[in-house]
């Protein structure tokens, strides 16, 4: 045997606990670290039925309770325009006028048709005056007075038509000058100086000042089901600082073609300042609660490209994936309307590392 070779087996002999089992040794801690990471330490929630109360939250803008839409009364060509759009008017205030020529001419020819009117009547007076004393004296027919009395009579009714003729015709003549009558807001404009227009073409739009209404559009489906009551909360956007309430005025009885939606107009109790028109809001309301799951938004991922959560078997202590159906996400909570059942225990905290039938710790458990 060679030198080395005896060395080595003596060696090995003098140190027997070595030569035993050297590797069954190092390999023992990794295994054993693995077991303790085998057993993930989770937070549950008991899934159980609860009243949930639905909110919807939509945008809209703040509109006019009446529009009007403000023509002339008379044809004609558009002399001068006196407002802009987004300016304050009042009931008086002139916003615009026609070239009068025409109305004039009507005017003075109305005139002249009660000059001559009354001239008549002046002559028919004096006619039957004398007809009256020659009729005392005896010297005239009955039949002269009538005529003279009815001569008189007519007149006096060409008179008062000539008269009539003259207002209509200074009444047409001030159709000149367009008013609103009423005090609002000019929000749009459909003609210029210079155009024709007819009696009764819209040449301005205007908003009514007084009551408001916040207007949205709504999803068909959420009218099927009434909120639960008839107060809905408005908040400025710009500023939710500034809020009001109001009740459901109008609702659209066709689908808008152009947003899909239905138009809703909510009766403002009380205008801030801040609402102006066309200012930006939110719309709060609540529909009746219904029994339904909900569960923090920290239990929810994904499973089979589908939301799922993670189900605690109590028996065996294992974890396994199961798919449901979101009904709406509120606030930090998911209320479903398919999947979990009253009972379940659900995972809602160290769900990053699970995998189907891996065993748990429970560290903290809440009833939902």
């Amino acid at each position: 045997m060679p030198r080395g070779a005896a060395c080595l087996a003596a060696l090995l002999l003098a140190s027997p606990a070595i030569a035993e089992a050297p590797f069954p040794a190092k390999d023992e801690a990794p295994r054993a670290a693995l077991r303790s990471a085998a057993l993930a330490e989770v937070r549950v929630v008991t899934a159980a039925l609860a009243p949930v109360s639905e909110q919807v939250v939509l945008t809209g803008d703040i509109q006019a309770k009446f529009l009007s839409n403000i023509a002339f009364r008379v044809s004609g060509k558009i002399q001068e325009r006196l407002v802009e759009v987004g300016e304050h008017v009042t009931a008086d205030q002139v916003l615009a006028r026609l070239e009068p020529q025409e109305q004039q001419v009507n005017v003075d020819t109305a005139q002249a048709a009660v000059a001559s009117a009354e001239a008549l009547l002046t002559q028919a007076k004096v006619s039957f005056e004398r007809q009256q004393s020659l009729m005392r004296s005896g010297y005239t027919t009955r039949t002269a007075y009538d005529q003279a009395e009815q001569t008189l009579r007519t007149t006096q009714a060409s008179v008062e038509s000539a008269r009539a003729a003259l207002g209509n015709a200074r009444e047409q003549f001030s159709y000149t000058e367009l008013k609103t009558g009423v005090a609002g807001m000019i929000t749009a404009r459909n003609a210029e100086a210079g155009q024709v227009v007819q009696s009764g073409q819209t040449v301005f739009t205007l908003a009514q000042d007084g009551p408001r209404d916040a207007v949205f559009i709504v999803s068909e489906t959420l009218l099927a089901e009434p909120p639960e009551g008839k107060t809905i909360d408005i908040i400025l956007l710009s500023d939710p600082r500034v809020r009001t309430t109001g009740t459901v005025r109008e609702i659209s009885p066709a689908v808008d073609p152009s947003s899909g939606g239905v138009r809703v107009k909510i009766g403002l109790t009380k205008v801030p300042p801040e609402m102006s028109l066309g200012a930006t809001v939110a719309g709060l309301g609540r529909f009746r609660a219904r029994q339904s799951v909900s569960l923090p938004w920290s239990a929810l991922f994904r499973w089979q490209d589908k939301p799922a959560v993670w189900v605690l078997d109590p028996e065996s202590g294992t974890v396994a994936p199961k798919t449901v159906a979101i009904e709406r996400y509120a606030g930090s909570a998911i209320v479903l309307s398919d999947g979990i059942g009253p009972g379940e225990r659900v995972v809602v905290a160290g769900i990053q590392l699970l995998r189907p039938g891996q065993k748990v710790v429970v560290v903290g458990e809440d009833a939902r």
